[in-house]
């Protein structure tokens, strides 16, 4: 899958040439390389036709699981202390973290981008509550709005474009190197909303079907 990136305080230059994060960069690099249309296309007739109208989910169990297969931790606790680390949910989690890096895959609510961006730098600076997990520097991966369009995401869903857009006025706030990385649109299909009874549903639809009709 191509990607776009945004790096925040030098987090690209940091990845690329600090020995200590050259591993986990070149174990990022090769798993988005390997979320291929045609994994996607079929973690989603598996797993997700009858049940869900968009490819986030798709692209987010693909993720998850490349990750915990190169060791990542999921899910991982950023604070220790019984009433944060214990917590349904994920408000208080990373999604994936190893080796000094935070990852954060953010494909829900436009209202929570701020949200995603600090729980990379809650994770990597000094807190009064006591941390269960120390990293240096954060990746968020999102959608870029070719792939939420493409993707058929939810209206809503925060995008690359807008994460970037969170930046400037959250300076100071967001005080660690930050890498956001925009999924781009699959190359070969998209995902077309269907009505079956009452329910919203996506429908693979190649696009070299699509100029075949034109």
């Amino acid at each position: 899958m191509k990607i776009r990136l945004h790096s925040h305080r030098n987090a690209l230059t940091i990845l690329q040439n600090e020995p200590e994060y050259q591993e986990a960069w070149a174990e990022i690099q090769h798993i988005l390389k390997n979320l291929t249309d045609e994994r996607i296309i079929e973690c989603y007739e598996v797993y997700y036709k009858e049940k869900n109208k968009s490819l986030s989910t798709s692209i987010n169990k693909l993720l998850k699981d490349d990750f915990s297969t190169f060791g990542w931790q999921t899910e991982s606790a950023i604070f220790q202390e019984p009433q944060y680390h214990d917590i349904k949910g994920d408000y208080w989690r990373l999604d994936m973290a190893k080796d000094n890096i935070s990852i954060e895959v953010a494909f829900n609510h436009s209202t929570v981008i701020a949200w995603n961006l600090l729980k990379p730098v809650l994770a990597s600076e000094l807190n009064h509550v006591q941390k269960a997990i120390q990293t240096k520097l954060g990746v968020i991966i999102c959608a870029t709005q070719d792939l939420k369009s493409a993707g058929n995401f939810d209206g809503a869903v925060g995008t690359f474009e807008k994460f970037i857009h969170h930046l400037r006025p959250m300076m100071n706030q967001l005080s660690v190197p930050l890498l956001i990385i925009g999924l781009e649109a699959p190359s070969s299909f998209r995902l077309s909303e269907i009505k079956v009874g009452s329910r919203k549903l996506g429908q693979i639809t190649y696009i070299e079907d699509e100029l075949t009709i034109l």
